[in-house]
């Protein structure tokens, strides 16, 4: 009964089209009511407490990173150093879109910011080499949400304190999973476009490739720093932040010179708006969590699915079934705030790594970013490329069916996850 009380005053508020944050607040005071608790304190408190991290610094970091890169530069030229190698191939601006992507994942951390540029500047181009519009904007869709699985990504930021999972460990096991998923888009995109009469861009010579690549190394350098400083303890996730933030900034207003410092106001603005928004939802999370671990909810899931508790790999594919459907019907912070408190007990109590659980959980609500009828990042990339949401709910389909695939097959074989996590940490 407390589960159906919780779900139902969630799913009830939103369905009158309560914003995610207030129905958060409202679904825990009815579970405050349902259980006899009617203290005002314990929403302002755990309110408080939601948002009250350090590691959760971090956020606010990484958008601003996301922002000055954007602005000054390092997005084109990545785009450009991607083009000067695979744009002469057969597809080839659908290969630049994927390689861009998944170096672009390694700067910001945000699927919605890296598809948006990504569109911006490639759809036009697509489009004029009489490539199939939607297919190529289901493409650069399915590219852009490998943001949340390579680091630094703000996503495992937020399961990493909710759960009480090493941040550090997280971001280091989710370099092979958003790798594999960038090349399964690329196998379902060259399949895809078997029979399709599309212009190659002309060849670029090898003097031409250096100097993209030489111009695009100032970014390059970033996820190299990031990650080493991060596998040999120089700095936390956190700090990687600020670093990650300030070295973008003087990037973008003394190597490119693309930031103009009238602009710098503005770009700080932006950042704290979205991070307003992240911060606000994990605030309100705050309170559900403890009104979920109070209610004893984790521990009647657990009830639930007893019968799997003997079968690791059982027990995580029917969850990542349950977090697939989820995911259709909510929006990526969310539903990782409100399942982790969940379904944390349940992993600890059947003995799942929740560091290896986490970067299927992060996959799984990545993939729920193109999924309609929510699919944040579907309508982001519909509405540069003017195009209707039906066209590309057509041409995401081959390219979310393979990032799914590869989502189960690391289900069945976790030591694809754990074995280079393990290597990079020794």
């Amino acid at each position: 009964m407390t589960i159906f009380v919780f779900i139902s005053s969630l799913l009830g508020l939103m369905a009158l089209g309560v914003p995610v944050a207030f129905a958060l607040i409202g679904c825990g005071i009815t579970m405050m009511f349902y259980l006899g608790v009617t203290d005002p304190q314990i929403v302002v408190q755990n309110m408080w407490d939601g948002a009250n991290s350090f590691p959760l610094l971090a956020v606010p970091f990484f958008m601003l990173a996301g922002e000055f890169m954007n602005a000054g530069g390092m997005t084109r030229r990545i785009i450009l150093m991607a083009m000067s190698w695979v744009g002469h191939i057969r597809g080839g601006l659908g290969y630049v879109a994927v390689l861009a992507a998944v170096i672009m994942a390694s700067l910001s951390g945000s699927a919605v910011a890296d598809t948006a540029a990504l569109a911006a500047v490639l759809v036009p181009m697509m489009r004029k080499a009489g490539y199939n519009v939607n297919r190529s904007c289901g493409l650069i869709a399915c590219g852009g949400i490998i943001a949340p699985v390579i680091p630094p990504s703000i996503a495992m930021i937020l399961y990493g304190v909710t759960g009480g999972v090493s941040i550090t460990k997280l971001f280091m096991a989710g370099i092979v999973p958003g790798v594999l998923m960038g090349v399964a888009i690329m196998l379902a995109w060259r399949w895809s476009i078997g029979k399709d009469n599309v212009q190659a861009e002309p060849k670029r010579t090898m003097p031409e490739r250096i100097k993209a690549t030489r111009e695009s190394l100032w970014a390059l350098a970033l996820p190299l720093v990031i990650v080493g400083g991060l596998k040999f303890g120089v700095f936390t996730p956190t700090e990687a932040a600020v670093i990650a933030a300030v070295y973008s900034l003087l990037v973008g207003l003394l190597v490119y010179r693309e930031i103009k410092p009238a602009q710098v106001y503005d770009l700080f603005y932006r950042a704290a708006e979205t991070t307003a928004v992240i911060m606000f939802l994990v605030s309100a999370a705050g309170v559900s969590a403890w009104l979920i671990t109070t209610a004893n909810i984790p521990q009647q899931l657990a009830e639930l699915v007893q019968p799997m508790m003997d079968n690791k790999m059982l027990l995580t594919f029917a969850l990542m079934v349950l977090v697939l459907l989820v995911g259709t019907a909510l929006d990526f912070t969310p539903t990782v705030l409100i399942m982790t408190p969940v379904l944390m007990p349940v992993l600890k109590q059947a003995g799942i790594d929740p560091v290896y659980f986490g970067v299927l959980f992060i996959m799984n609500n990545a993939i729920g970013l193109v999924t309609p009828p929510v699919g944040t990042v579907l309508n982001v990339v519909c509405g540069v490329a003017k195009i209707p949401m039906s066209g590309a709910i057509k041409g995401v389909m081959p390219f979310m069916i393979a990032q799914t695939i590869v989502m189960f097959l690391l289900v069945a074989f976790p030591q694809i996850v754990m074995w280079p996590l393990q290597m990079m940490l020794r």
